[in-house]
């Protein structure tokens, strides 16, 4: 159940490029406010409706506090400052390095290599979704945008790991999602120029965005990380600009091609090799003789 609220979050990332249609006029800093908004109040509606107190205190610690506000906030402050100094492209393939990441720094030494074979494939299926096929070049003009772009893949990495090793409330999302929205408001004030009037469309947009991929998918995450397969979760993640290719070409604004395809066995195909379990060699000793008591 766990494994697949973190796929349910993975899905909902991949829906996000769909989901943003409506609201690519507004400021990125203030698009991220108002979600982040209503991601802290789903921690008030679950409350509510589970009959528990609304407004109990946070349980995070001071180390929580810092490595879920950097995450949720670094990621999407350097993803953003990168995009404004870097092509999209490149920044979108580099940020995407966070699956291979985090897959290497969740596996065993045993599973190393397995685990960085899956995870190079999964990166070159993302990348051929990402790129088109086309030809793709890193170029020095946009060292600070590729430096920004790695640096998410790196927050991200390291947000997720310290996910599989804090016992924090999943709840608790909900007090980071309101800090987060406090400090996207104060980089809206001081970085962007917005408009605060609304049509209905932007609304719809900016509901759905916070319910899904930027306030809900991060309490699945979060969830997922904790209580399931975390090693396959990792895996999957590649799968999130895939969906969302699909995604827009179901809606008739991408056209289908064998990228595509191309891109569905090589992610795939990649999850089974990195997921796949080492082989025992018992040496002919089975369990049961190593734990039979020596006679006396």
């Amino acid at each position: 159940m766990a494994t697949l609220c973190g796929l349910l979050a993975i899905l909902m990332w991949g829906a996000l490029a769909l989901l943003g249609l409506n609201t690519k006029a507004l400021p990125p800093f203030q698009l991220l406010f108002m979600c982040f908004l209503l991601s802290g109040s789903i921690m008030f509606c679950k409350r509510l409706v589970s009959g528990q107190a609304i407004f109990n205190k946070p349980t995070l610690s001071t180390s929580q506090w810092l490595m879920g506000i950097t995450g949720l906030f670094g990621f999407h402050f350097c993803y953003f400052m990168a995009l404004k100094v870097a092509p999209a492209i490149e920044v979108s393939l580099i940020s995407y390095l966070w699956p291979v990441l985090l897959a290497l720094a969740l596996s065993s030494k045993a599973n190393f290599v397995r685990t960085t074979v899956g995870g190079l494939l999964g990166f070159f299926g993302v990348s051929l979704v990402i790129t088109g096929g086309a030809e793709f070049g890193l170029h020095s003009q946009y060292t600070k945008g590729y430096l920004l772009a790695f640096s998410c893949a790196l927050i991200w990495t390291t947000y997720s790991w310290f996910l599989t090793r804090s016992k924090s409330n999943v709840d608790d999302v909900g007090w980071l999602s309101f800090a987060i929205a406090l400090l996207s408001l104060v980089a809206h004030s001081l970085l962007e120029v917005g408009e605060w009037q609304l049509d209905l469309e932007q609304w719809l947009g900016v509901l759905l965005l916070g319910l899904g991929p930027v306030g809900g998918a991060f309490y699945l995450w979060e969830f997922g990380l904790k209580k399931g397969n975390s090693k396959l979760l990792a895996s999957l993640s590649f799968a999130a600009p895939l969906v969302s290719a699909a995604l827009l070409t179901a809606a008739g604004l991408i056209t289908w091609s064998a990228n595509l395809l191309v891109a569905i066995v090589l992610i795939l195909f990649g999850a089974i090799v990195a997921n796949k379990k080492p082989k025992r060699v018992s040496n002919g000793i089975t369990s049961s003789a190593i734990n039979t008591k020596k006679p006396r």
